[in-house]
């Protein structure tokens, strides 16, 4: 059986914490559903444990140890905070990480509806965020371009799943992004992954933002995109009045990058044509 193989179950992560930090091994374990690069489990009310499931390197998960002790505490929204680490063992020659749980329901099992209210905890949230990053901070190998070097990615899944009648839409709000200058500014913070699965909703608003695995330093333009596959139609504006620190040309890349994004993940989080009509509009 290779490490991509091992199968984590509730007795394997309790046999860890018995291992590594006995401390918390009494506590109750419980799968959280989803997850691909890593799985997540529940421990107690004010835990969870990462689990290295199928990143094929720990680097991302050892970024969030890192640097999320860093940036956590002037975030203005509950982000998963590292308390313990897990090295790798005979029993699992993967990294692990106990981190603190964010309450909440995924926004991809859930929906926003205070619309507002969720455009401006975005924007404080991201205005926090995006700030001159250090010299050694993370650089994305498969996240942080300009638009214009994505071309192949986008033309291949717009060929797939753009419908017919946003087609023409979608393709001049991409051609204004590749069309957009390049982020001239400081490498700031990026999250790098806001969509529906990464952040959670409580009270019918935005109320948690998780996995930071993909953090890089680079172009904001990857997060704010988040105002098109992340909020509710007609939120964008509102979002970008309140972040009040996009260009023109930065917003530009932003909406490219939103539709792109979109063809990035599953069709069950946000219909397609639910944020094509939000970009192409």
């Amino acid at each position: 059986m290779t490490d991509a193989e091992i199968e984590i179950t509730a007795d394997l992560v309790r046999d860890l914490l018995q291992e590594q930090h006995p401390d918390l091994a009494g506590l109750a374990v419980r799968e959280v559903p989803g997850g691909w690069g890593n799985q997540m489990w529940r421990l107690g009310d004010e835990l969870a444990v990462r689990m290295q499931r199928m990143d094929p390197t720990p680097e991302l998960q050892l970024n969030e140890r890192r640097w999320l002790p860093v940036l956590a505490p002037r975030l203005p929204l509950p982000v998963p905070t590292p308390v313990r680490c897990g090295e790798p063992s005979a029993r699992f020659p993967k990294h692990w990480t106990v981190m603190t749980w964010v309450p909440g329901e995924p926004l991809d099992h859930s929906s926003i509806s205070r619309g507002d209210h969720a455009a401006d905890t975005l924007a404080g949230f991201l205005k926090a965020l995006h700030v001159e990053a250090p010299a050694d901070a993370p650089i994305s190998e498969d996240r942080g371009d300009h638009p214009k070097k994505c071309t192949d990615g986008f033309d291949h899944f717009f060929h797939a799943v753009v419908p017919d009648d946003l087609a023409d839409d979608v393709r001049s709000v991409w051609d204004a992004a590749v069309a957009a200058p390049e982020w001239e500014g400081p490498p700031l913070w990026v999250h790098g992954d806001l969509h529906p699965a990464n952040v959670v909703v409580s009270d019918r608003t935005l109320s948690g933002v998780i996995d930071f695995g993909s953090m890089f330093a680079g172009d904001p333009a990857w997060d704010l995109a988040a105002a098109w596959v992340i909020l509710p139609a007609g939120a964008a504006s509102r979002f970008f009045d309140a972040y009040a620190q996009a260009d023109a040309g930065t917003i530009r890349r932003a909406r490219g990058l939103a539709a792109l994004k979109r063809g990035l993940v599953p069709e069950e989080w946000t219909p397609v044509r639910v944020v094509m009509r939000q970009v192409s509009g």
